[in-house]
């Protein structure tokens, strides 16, 4: 057997695992959940986010779909709402604090606060070999401080449960600290990001600042930084590690107060963000963020996954 057809072999292992894994929180000795359970979606009226809803309401629970633009939004909830499903919209876009505010106040306000946040909204402007950093801080004000500015501002929102609360990040592979293309060429950085014992959110804020800085003086191309997509690559880059770290000030909490957070990589999906040239369906790419969000008795936390990888 050739290098090529192991490293097949050891993919359709991986999947084999991570399906057996998936069943789990769905039999019913398992099922911890109820309809009075709130899972918050971010950027749920298409794509990812939508089949994230969809399927998190499917097992029952009460979702809230939230969206920019109040239109799209409320023609997604419409949609699921007419099978039957406990769907509710709210606006909010996660570059606005206010918008924050004001669906935080409506949080508290309706549903006494949430069990489950999804952090799924994000943005790509680049497709196929294009690696313009035009948008550049757009990306970084989304994909990282917009998906940090969610967590700081549902976590005092989240329920006590014997459960733990839950919180995962729809991020990327690409923002991987050791990959081969995409990594940081700074040794004495990545290694900092890379220790748990350094990692902090001013050096994780200091180092997408950085990269913004140098996009504004034209230095960013000689700087090392990921070579593929490298905005969106930085934005989820800090997005995995601002997990790391929030899962270790989380894993202090007292019992019946935990929260457990999580980020993973749902593959190249068929989307508006890949411009509709991903392999992976938005139903198979949603799937492990459910599993995620609704597992029960194998607590999991700062841990990453990948659609064909085993947690790491």
């Amino acid at each position: 057997m050739g290098k090529k057809e192991r490293a097949q072999e050891r993919r359709e292992q991986r999947r084999q695992e991570i399906s057996l894994l998936r069943t789990i929180p769905y039999s019913d000795q398992q099922r911890w959940w109820s309809n009075e359970t709130m899972a918050v979606v971010t950027g749920s009226n298409r794509g990812i986010g939508f089949e994230i809803a969809h399927q998190l309401a499917s097992h029952g629970l009460t979702v809230v779909l939230t969206s920019r633009e109040t239109r799209v939004g409320e023609e997604a909830t419409k949609i699921m709402q007419e099978k039957g499903l406990n769907v509710v919209f709210h606006q909010l876009d996660i570059v606005d604090p206010a918008s924050i505010e004001t669906f935080s106040d409506w949080i508290k306000e309706n549903y006494d606060g949430l069990d489950i946040l999804i952090n799924n909204a994000g943005v790509n402007f680049n497709f196929g070999t294009d690696n313009s950093v035009e948008y550049a801080e757009t990306v970084i004000r989304t994909n990282y401080f917009g998906t940090k500015s969610m967590i700081k501002a549902m976590i005092p929102l989240m329920k006590p449960s014997p459960f733990g609360a839950r919180i995962v990040n729809v991020t990327s592979r690409l923002g991987r600290l050791n990959g081969r293309r995409n990594r940081i060429a700074n040794v004495s950085l990545r290694q900092q990001l890379e220790d748990n014992d350094s990692l902090s959110e001013e050096l994780i804020d200091s180092t997408v600042n950085s990269f913004l800085e140098q996009v504004k003086n034209g230095t960013w191309e000689s700087a090392g930084w990921p070579q593929v997509f490298t905005d969106y690559s930085l934005s989820k880059l800090a997005a995995n590690a601002y997990t790391r770290l929030m899962a270790r000030i989380l894993s202090d909490q007292p019992e019946g107060h935990k929260i457990y957070m999580n980020c993973y990589c749902p593959g190249w999906v068929k989307t508006a963000m890949t411009d509709w040239a991903g392999h992976t369906s938005p139903e198979v790419a949603a799937d492990t963020a459910v599993w995620l969000a609704l597992i029960s008795d194998q607590f999991v936390s700062a841990c990453r996954l990948h659609k064909i990888c085993k947690l790491y």
